[in-house]
C-alpha cells in the first residue's frame, strides 16, 4: 500500500520570512514535498544561507516593509525560477514591550503597518500577477494570529495588522477563487520562536500563556507549517478564503 503524500514536485513556493521560525519550517517542509523554494531574510545571513544550502533553495536579502519591496521579492523570485505557484506570507514584526495606546509612538504604529501589512500589498500584487500570467492558479497563504480575532491588550499595533491580514483573505478569496487562486490563512497563537522568546523566556508571562493554553503548551514552528502545507495541495482543493486557527484550542473561532 503506497503511502499518501502532500506533493508539491514542480511548483515554486515564495516563503516570506524563511531564515528563521515558522518560516524556516515551511522552507523544510516544502522542500521535503519536492517544492523549489526561495525566501527572504533581512539579517540573519548565516543561518539564510546554511538553510538554503541544505534546502536547495534561493535565498535572497530584502528588506519587507514596503509595498515595492514585496514586488521586488517576487520579480527576483521569478528571476530565479520563471514562475511561482505558492505564496506564504510569514513574515512580520511584534514588538515585545508592552506599550498602551496613549504611550505608543507614530514611529511603532507606522513600522509595524508597514512591514505586517503595505509589504503584503506588494507581495500579493505581484504574485497574483504573475499567477495569471502562468495560467495555472496558485495559492496564497497569509500567517495571521490569535491577536487579529481577539486583540492584544498593550500590542494594539500587532493585533490591528493581523485582524486585517484576516479581512485581506477572505476579500482575496471572494475575488480570486474563480481564477484557481486559492487564499486561506493560517492563525497561529503562541510558537517557540525567536521573535516569542523575550516573553516566553519571562516566567510570570510564560505561566500566564501557558494557562491560557488548552493543551498546555506552546506550538513548535512545523506544527503551524504543517497545516500551511496543506494548503497549498490538492487536499485543499474545496478550501478557499478560510482561516485556520492553531492555537492548541486558545481561542475557538467558527
Amino acid at each position: 500500500m503506497s503511502a499518501v503524500s502532500l506533493s508539491l514536485a514542480g511548483k515554486v513556493a515564495l516563503i516570506t520570512g524563511g531564515s528563521r521560525g515558522i518560516g524556516a519550517e515551511c522552507v523544510r517542509l516544502f522542500h521535503e514535498a519536492g517544492a523549489k523554494i526561495a525566501f527572504n531574510y533581512r539579517a540573519a545571513r548565516n543561518q539564510a544561507e546554511s538553510l538554503a544550502a541544505s534546502c536547495g533553495a534561493v535565498a535572497i536579502e530584502q528588506e519587507l516593509s514596503s509595498p515595492e519591496d514585496g514586488r521586488s521579492l517576487v520579480a527576483k523570485t521569478i528571476a530565479a525560477f520563471g514562475q511561482i505557484d505558492c505564496l506564504v506570507v510569514n513574515h512580520g514584526v511584534w514588538p515585545p514591550e508592552e506599550v498602551s495606546i496613549a504611550k505608543m509612538s507614530q514611529a511603532q504604529w507606522r513600522r509595524t503597518l508597514a512591514v505586517n501589512l503595505d509589504s503584503v500589498f506588494g507581495l500579493v500584487q505581484a504574485a497574483v500577477a504573475q499567477m495569471r500570467k502562468q495560467h495555472t492558479g496558485g495559492h496564497i497563504v497569509l500567517v495571521s494570529s490569535t491577536a487579529g480575532q481577539r486583540g492584544e491588550a498593550f500590542h494594539a499595533d500587532y493585533a490591528a495588522t493581523k485582524g486585517a491580514i484576516i479581512s485581506l483573505t477572505k476579500s482575496l478569496s471572494s475575488e480570486l477563487a474563480r481564477e484557481g487562486i486559492y487564499v486561506n490563512c493560517v492563525a497561529p497563537g503562541w510558537v517557540a520562536t525567536d521573535m516569542s522568546a523575550p516573553a516566553l523566556n519571562d516566567p510570570v508571562t510564560r505561566e500566564k500563556v501557558f494557562a491560557a493554553i488548552p493543551l498546555g503548551r506552546v506550538a513548535t514552528p512545523r506544527e503551524i507549517a504543517g497545516p500551511i502545507l496543506f494548503l497549498c495541495t490538492p487536499f485543499a482543493g474545496f478550501i478557499s478564503g478560510e482561516i485556520v486557527n492553531v492555537n492548541g484550542g486558545a481561542v475557538l473561532v467558527g
